[in-house]
């Protein structure tokens, strides 16, 4: 299906792209989902070839690319798999931080750097004990004369381990009421004295991405590391989670395609009873049914991507999309991995992987439980709030 937001330019990219993936990344994919981390050599080679950060002004290195561009890299790196979702991230949601909220030094300091892969970019907002209510973020930073002091953990942190800029949200002003007034974002560099890192955390899925635990005990940074305003990062944080939850959507559909992809040559190659599982109705019935709802689901997506890229609000949209597309993407994944039978339980089989990456779509960039919380206000069912 056409896209109308890509041009010929953009498809020239995918193909640039795609094959990079296939010589780079697919060969050693595997055993980086056994050592839970993707090499930093690779950072510097997608750096090299400009799949990081293309929407960046030129003077930072980039090529002040369109949204299209970043759909197509989260499309692709998606397709190898969801232990790529580090360079989504640096690119789609921790740069953009730095974009929109930074000084023009700070600028100058990181965006190259970025860019060119010699910089991983993080993002720690969730804590020990508070997730995806924000304003009950215990992580503080009180300022001393030209410095900050953050005492406080973060966990769950993608990138946590590899990276070399961590845009940190703690309390300013623990006194703050209400308590979002407080929060501001500071960026705390890899050798930051009093900053360390927790263990990588081992999680059931997307192995290849490294997720850590973050300690902060008296981190001494520089006033010159605050992003924007103080008492600002509140109102920061929830203008760029437009982006961050519409690349949810875009993952998770193109995940639900790959998996019907996968689930349609197996059942077309795989015999019982003397014929190949595809010439059961059952199994046509199912097919058919997972495969209107990705198609619905592509056309919403292209809609709120067009819509993103002409600048308007989707906040609504993209609240209903993230919560609907993620549950869609789990509910693909379980009835891939029945189609596949007892191969589908087994590693070798791609869709084993798939099964065990796509549940946490549905947690992080805000639960889907609070989508729909999002959604019910934005409906009038919540009062006066």
């Amino acid at each position: 299906m056409s896209k109308s937001y890509l041009t010929q330019e953009h498809h020239i990219f995918r193909e640039a792209f795609r094959k990079f993936l296939n010589a780079e990344v697919i060969p050693n994919f595997d055993q980086w989902e056994r050592e839970r981390m993707v090499p930093r050599s690779l950072w510097n080679k997608m750096g090299e070839k400009g799949f990081l950060c293309p929407w960046v002004d030129e003077q930072y290195g980039g090529f002040n690319a369109d949204y299209g561009y970043n759909v197509i890299i989260n499309e692709e790196l998606t397709r190898v798999g969801s232990g790529m979702l580090g360079f989504s991230l640096h690119n789609d949601i921790v740069v953009p931080y730095l974009h929109a909220y930074g000084s023009e030094e700070q600028k100058e300091r990181w965006m190259p750097g970025c860019v060119s892969g010699d910089l991983i970019g993080a993002i720690a907002m969730t804590e020990p004990g508070t997730g995806s209510d924000l304003a009950a973020i215990k992580t503080t930073a009180r300022r001393e004369g030209d410095h900050y002091v953050i005492n406080g953990e973060k966990t769950f942190i993608s990138n946590g381990i590899s990276s070399d800029l961590i845009v940190v949200v703690c309390k300013t002003d623990p006194q703050a009421v209400p308590g979002h007034k407080g929060i501001s974002l500071i960026v705390v560099e890899r050798d930051t004295p009093g900053f360390t890192r927790g263990k990588k955390l081992d999680k059931i899925g997307m192995h290849a991405q490294d997720t850590s635990e973050l300690i902060f005990q008296d981190a001494l940074v520089s006033v010159n590391n605050l992003l924007g305003q103080e008492g600002q990062g509140f109102y920061y944080l929830m203008n760029q989670l437009q982006e961050e939850r519409l690349n949810v959507c875009i993952a998770s559909i193109t995940q639900a395609k790959v998996m019907i992809e996968l689930t349609t040559d197996y059942v077309k190659n795989r015999k019982v009873f003397g014929q190949p599982i595809s010439m059961l109705q059952n199994t046509q019935f199912k097919i058919a049914e997972m495969a209107t709802e990705i198609e619905i689901g592509s056309v919403y997506v292209d809609h709120l991507i067009s819509t993103f890229m002409s600048g308007g609000n989707i906040v609504q949209q993209v609240s209903m999309g993230k919560w609907w597309l993620t549950d869609l993407a789990k509910r693909v994944a379980a009835e891939c991995m029945q189609l596949h039978g007892g191969y589908g339980y087994m590693e070798e089989y791609p869709i084993a992987r798939r099964y065990r990456d796509v549940p946490v779509a549905s947690i992080f960039a805000g639960s889907n439980e609070i989508m729909k919380s999002i959604i019910a206000k934005n409906l009038g069912l919540k009062g006066g709030e």
